[in-house]
């Protein structure tokens, strides 16, 4: 009982924690300026191109290049390369040359632990047309685990798509386990189909 009345005044004393704070926070990813090729394909392996680029605040972003699809993966692989699962549309494809970064404030540090990421993907139906989509990920931390893909929303004839994958990426991408399924928005445009682990 003395314990619990030690702990309680100790509480009240101190006051209530520091309420965490979530930003927006921009940057840019042009592949010919802001990464760097790691490895590719030689003569007669295909067409493919893995790239390191500049993420956020020492936080990288890897682009795994496929046969006009893209793939990429935003801060440290938990087991390097092993980590780096393929995740891409099935139709052809390329991601944004802006990357919006959920980063939590707290006093004494910030955290980035979500991107959100407009991709442009050919429609099916219509090649000459494009559906826009924006892919919230879950930023992999040194050594807490993988990122990936948490939820797609189809930005294409939803105005208010930017606003939901902001709240999907502060409610559920810390929690999220990679190999779930993720959320899937669509609206009068489907969600485009995709592909993990088939590179």
């Amino acid at each position: 009982m003395r314990a619990s009345l030690i702990a309680l005044v100790i509480g009240v004393l101190a006051g209530p924690a520091a309420a965490e704070e979530i930003e927006s926070v921009y940057t840019d990813l042009v592949q010919e300026e802001h990464c760097s090729v790691f490895a590719s394909a030689e003569n007669g392996d295909g067409d493919w191109v893995d790239m390191a680029c500049a993420g956020y605040r020492g936080y990288p972003v890897v682009i795994r290049y496929s046969d006009q699809r893209e793939s990429v993966f935003y801060g440290f692989p938990a087991d390097g390369d092993a980590s780096l699962v393929w995740e891409s549309f099935d139709a052809f494809n390329a991601s944004d040359a802006k990357v919006e970064w959920r980063v939590a404030r707290e006093e004494g540090g910030e955290t980035p632990f979500a991107t959100i990421h407009r991709w442009s993907v050919s429609d099916a139906d219509d090649p000459e047309e494009t559906i826009e989509v924006l892919v919230v990920e879950k930023v992999g931390l040194i050594g807490e685990g993988d990122g990936c893909a948490v939820a797609y929303v189809v930005a294409t004839g939803n105005e208010g798509a930017n606003e939901r994958a902001r709240l999907i990426a502060d409610t559920q991408a810390r929690d999220f386990a990679c190999g779930d399924q993720p959320t899937m928005e669509g609206g009068e445009v489907p969600v485009p189909s995709f592909s993990r682990g088939d590179n």
